[in-house]
C-alpha cells in the first residue's frame, strides 16, 4: 500500500503538470454521435441540412454531431518471471505499475473506462473495464501484488484472450519485456481491431554487462543457472551486440506493423517517452 501511495502521488502530479489535455487530443473516441438539430446559419455546410426537419419547419435546419468521447482502455501487463528483474531503484514490474498508473489516471480524468489483464504463459487475472479513480488504484495494486513466479511469457495467448473478451474497439497498452517469440501475426491481427501501443520495458543490465568477474546468473523463468565470465571483454561485447540486435528487431517489427511504441527503462524517468509518443500522434493526426 505504501508503494501504491507513492506511485499515486508521483503519477498524479505528472498527469496534472505534463499530460493534461494531451491524452484527450491523441486518443479519439469511437466515432461520432448525433448531438442536436439547430437552425441553419449562413456559412454552415449545406451537406449537414436535415431535409425532413427543414420541410416540416419551413426553413433550413442542420444536424450537429459530436465526438463519442468515451473510450475503453485495456492494460495488458506481463507479470512473468523476467519482469521481477531490476538492478536499480525499481524492477521492471514496478516500472510497469508506474506507467500503468500514469496512463490509467489520464484515462480516468477523461471519463474513460479502464481494464486490466495480467498474463504469464497463461491469463493470471482479468478485470473488466470500469470508471473511477478507485479502478485506477486497483489496477496498480494488482500489478504490484502479483506474486513472483517462474512462469514464462505467452504474448500470443494474451492477444487471443483479449480478442475474445473485448469485442468493441479499445486502446490497448501492452506492457512487457517481450521475452517471447512467435507472436507477430497475432499482434498484426490485434492492431487491426484495436489501437495498440506497445511498451517494452528493460533494465540497463539486460542491455550491457559490467565487469563483475565470474558470476552465476539464473533465468527467472526457467530457473536455469549459468556461470558467466563478465571479466571477458569478448563476452561483454557479444552480450551487448545480441541485446542491440534484439532491440532493433523489436523496433523494426513495430514499425512494419505500424504499431505505436514507448520504449521504457528502469534507469530513467518515463514521462518524456510518453510525451514524445503523444506529440508524434498529434502530428500524425494533423493536430500538432
Amino acid at each position: 500500500m505504501k508503494q501504491v501511495g507513492k506511485i499515486k502521488v508521483i503519477t498524479t502530479r505528472l498527469v496534472d503538470e505534463h499530460l493534461s489535455g494531451e491524452y484527450h487530443s491523441v486518443f479519439k473516441g469511437q466515432g461520432i454521435e448525433f448531438d442536436e438539430v439547430r437552425q441553419y446559419i449562413p456559412g454552415d455546410d449545406v451537406r449537414s441540412i436535415d431535409w425532413n426537419v427543414t420541410a416540416r419547419m419551413g426553413h433550413p435546419f442542420i444536424k450537429r454531431f459530436s465526438e463519442e468521447r468515451e473510450l475503453t482502455v485495456i492494460f495488458l501487463v506481463d507479470i512473468s518471471g523476467s519482469q521481477c528483474f531490476g538492478t536499480g531503484e525499481r524492477s521492471k514490474a514496478e516500472l510497469a505499475a508506474e506507467i500503468t498508473c500514469l496512463l490509467a489516471l489520464s484515462a480516468i480524468k477523461n471519463q474513460d473506462k479502464i481494464g486490466l489483464i495480467l498474463f504469464t504463459d497463461q491469463i493470471e487475472k482479468s478485470i473488466p473495464p470500469r470508471k473511477g479513480r478507485t479502478a485506477a488504484m486497483r489496477l496498480v495494486r494488482e500489478v504490484l501484488a502479483a506474486e513472483e513466479t517462474r512462469r514464462k511469457t505467452d504474448i500470443a495467448g494474451a492477444f487471443h484472450f483479449l480478442n475474445n473478451v473485448q469485442k468493441r474497439r479499445a486502446v490497448v497498452f501492452l506492457i512487457s519485456d517481450f521475452m517471447d517469440s512467435n507472436y507477430e501475426n497475432e499482434l498484426r491481427i490485434l492492431s487491426r481491431r484495436h489501437d495498440v501501443i506497445c511498451c517494452p520495458v528493460s533494465d540497463p543490465r539486460e542491455m550491457e554487462l559490467i565487469d563483475a568477474g565470474l558470476i552465476e546468473v539464473q533465468d527467472p523463468e526457467t530457473g536455469d543457472l549459468v556461470l558467466l565470465d563478465t571479466g571477458s571483454a569478448h563476452i561483454r561485447n557479444e552480450f551487448k551486440r545480441s541485446a542491440e540486435k534484439e532491440q532493433k528487431r523489436l523496433a523494426d517489427m513495430f514499425r512494419k506493423l505500424k504499431v505505436d511504441t514507448i520504449f521504457l527503462s528502469t534507469s530513467r524517468p518515463f514521462i518524456d517517452d510518453v510525451r514524445k509518443l503523444f506529440r508524434q500522434r498529434q502530428i500524425r493526426a494533423g493536430r500538432g
